[in-house]
C-alpha cells in the first residue's frame, strides 16, 4: 500500500488546528453522526424484518447483539489507540509515522478479528446457554429452542465477519483520527445501502434467494461489510490528508504496537467492562422472560440510535483533542470538548422529551405484541430523561481517550457499573413491581455516576499534560 507523500506542514492548515471550533466540530462530527446513525437504521431494519417472524426471532437477534458486544472491546480498543496514536502524529506535522501507526493498527485488528472470528463460531452455542435458552426448553410464551437454534446460527455467521469487521473500524478510526471523517460516512452509506437491500431477499427468499430466516440478516451484514472494508482500504491507499502509508510501514514494529496498545487497552477494558455488564444486564431481564428481552431488545436499539449524536461528537472531539495536544493546543482542545459537550446536552435534551412522549410508538413499529411493546416503552420512559447527563459522560470519555488518558474513563465506567448499576438493576428488581421497572431504575443511576465522575476527571485537567 502506498500513497502520494502529502506535504508534511500540511496538517498546520488543518481547521481542526486553526479557525473557528464550531466549524471544526460540525465538519467532523456531522459525517461521523451520519455514519453512526445509517449503522443502527441498519440494525433496526434488520429487527424490522426479522421481527415479522416473530417474538422468538426478536429475542434470538437481541441476545446476539448483546454477546457480539462482548467482543467489541478489542475492536474499539484498537480504535481508540489508533486514533490518539494517529491524531497526535498527524497535528504534530508527521505524516509518515502516522502512516506507519495507520499500518499496524491495520495488522493488529486483523490479527485480533481472526483471534475472534474463530473463538466466537465455537463459543455461540455454550454463550446460549449461559443466557438460559438452551435448544431442549420450550416456554409457552416464546419456542426457546428456535430462539436457540437461529440464534446461533444468527450468531455465528457474524462472527465468522468479524476479522473483517475489526479492519473495517480500525481504517475508519485512521481516517478519522487524521480529520477525513467523509470517506468512512460514504462507506457506511453504501455497506447501510446494500444491508437494506439484502435482507428481505435474504431474510424471506425473495427470488433466487434462499430463505435463511434470521441467520439471513447477519449473512447480509457480512457480505456489506466486505463491501465496505475493501472501499476502506481503497481510500487509505489514496489517502491525501494527514498521513504517508508505505509498504515497509506492514513490517511488524512492537515498539508502536505497545504505543498503541498501551493507549487502546484502557479503552478495551472500559469496553469490555460495558459488555459484560450488558450480558449481566440482559440475564437479568431474562428472569423477567422472553417478551421482557424482546422489549429490552427493541428499547435498546432505539436507545443506541439516539445516543448516535454523542458518539459522533465524541469521536469528533477525540481526534481534536489528540491533533491540538500533538500541535501543542491544550487549552484549543479544552474548547473543543466543552463545546461539543454542550452541543449534544442539548441535542439529547430534545430527544429525550421525543422519547417520553412517543415511546408506545417507536416500540411499535417492530412488534405487535402488546406485553414487548409495553415493555419496550417503559424501558425508554425510565431512561430517557438521563440522555443529557449521558451526554457528557460520552463525549469528555471519549476526549479523555482521544488525549491518551484512556485509562481514568475505564476505572470510572467500572464503578459506575459494576459497583452501582449491576447490583442496583438486581436488587431493585427483587422490591419494584413490574420488576422490569427496578432494572430500569439500576440504568439510571449508573447513567448519572458514569456523567459525574467523568465530568470531575475532565476538569481537573491531568489529560492535557499526558504523553502518547
Amino acid at each position: 500500500m502506498t500513497t502520494t507523500a502529502p506535504d508534511a506542514n500540511a496538517s498546520q492548515a488543518s481547521p481542526l488546528l486553526s479557525g473557528s471550533l464550531l466549524r471544526a466540530v460540525t465538519a467532523l462530527a456531522v459525517p461521523m453522526l451520519v455514519s453512526g446513525a445509517l449503522q443502527e437504521v441498519q440494525a433496526l431494519i434488520d429487527l424490522f424484518w426479522v421481527g415479522r417472524l416473530g417474538a422468538h426471532a426478536i429475542t434470538a437477534v437481541a441476545v446476539s447483539g448483546v454477546v457480539l458486544f462482548m467482543f467489541a472491546p478489542v475492536a474499539v480498543g484498537l480504535m481508540v489507540g489508533t486514533m490518539a496514536v494517529v491524531s497526535r502524529r498527524v497535528g504534530a506535522g508527521q505524516p509518515r509515522e502516522a502512516g506507519q501507526a495507520v499500518a499496524q493498527s491495520l495488522l493488529l485488528a486483523g490479527i485480533s478479528g481472526l483471534i475472534v472470528s474463530v473463538a466466537g463460531w465455537f463459543l455461540a452455542p455454550g454463550i446460549f446457554q449461559k443466557m438460559g435458552l438452551h435448544a431442549s426448553a420450550i416456554s409457552s410464551a416464546a419456542d426457546q429452542k428456535l430462539i436457540f437454534e437461529e440464534g446461533v446460527a444468527f450468531l455465528r455467521i457474524l462472527f465468522a465477519g468479524q476479522w473483517m469487521f475489526f479492519t473495517l473500524l480500525a481504517s475508519f478510526a485512521s481516517l478519522q483520527g487524521a480529520g477525513n471523517t467523509r470517506t468512512p460516512m460514504v462507506c457506511s452509506l453504501c455497506a447501510s445501502a446494500l444491508n437494506i437491500v439484502l435482507d428481505p431477499f435474504l431474510i424471506y427468499g425473495l427470488g433466487p434467494f434462499p430463505c435463511l430466516g434470521v441467520p439471513g440478516a447477519a449473512l447480509a451484514t457480512v457480505i456489506s461489510q466486505m463491501v465496505a472494508l475493501a472501499a476502506a482500504l481503497y481510500a487509505l491507499r489514496k489517502a491525501r490528508t494527514g498521513f504517508f502509508v508505505e509498504r515497509a510501514a506492514f513490517r511488524p514494529d512492537f515498539d508502536l504496537c505497545k504505543r498503541i496498545l498501551r493507549v487502546g487497552l484502557p479503552g478495551s477494558g472500559q469496553i469490555f467492562l460495558r459488555s459484560a455488564m450488558g450480558l449481566v444486564m440482559m440475564r437479568i431481564v431474562a428472569t423477567c422472560g422472553p417478551l421482557a428481552v424482546a422489549g429490552y431488545g427493541v428499547a435498546w436499539r432505539w436507545h443506541m440510535l439516539i445516543l448516535m449524536p454523542a458518539f459522533a461528537l465524541g469521536n469528533a472531539t477525540a481526534a481534536l483533542v489528540g491533533q491540538n495536544l500533538g500541535a501543542k493546543q491544550p487549552e484549543r482542545a479544552r474548547r473543543a470538548a466543552w463545546m461539543a459537550s454542550w452541543l449534544d446536552a442539548g441535542l439529547m435534551f430534545v430527544f429525550a422529551l421525543a422519547a417520553l412522549a412517543v415511546a408506545g410508538p417507536m416500540v411499535g413499529l417492530f412488534t405487535t405484541d402488546p406485553e414487548v411493546r409495553r415493555i419496550g416503552a417503559e424501558c425508554l420512559r425510565v431512561i430517557s430523561p438521563t440522555y443529557p447527563a449521558v451526554a457528557f459522560g460520552i463525549v469528555l470519555g471519549r476526549a479523555l481517550n482521544g488525549a491518551g488518558d484512556s485509562m481514568a474513563p475505564m476505572v470510572i465506567t467500572g464503578i459506575s457499573l459494576w459497583i452501582v448499576q449491576v447490583p442496583a438493576a438486581f436488587c431493585f428488581a427483587q422490591v419494584t413491581s413490574p420488576a422490569t421497572m427496578g432494572i430500569w431504575y439500576g440504568m439510571v443511576a449508573g447513567n448519572i455516576l458514569h456523567a459525574s465522575l467523568i465530568l470531575a476527571r475532565f476538569r481537573h485537567g491531568a489529560w492535557m499534560r499526558r504523553e502518547v
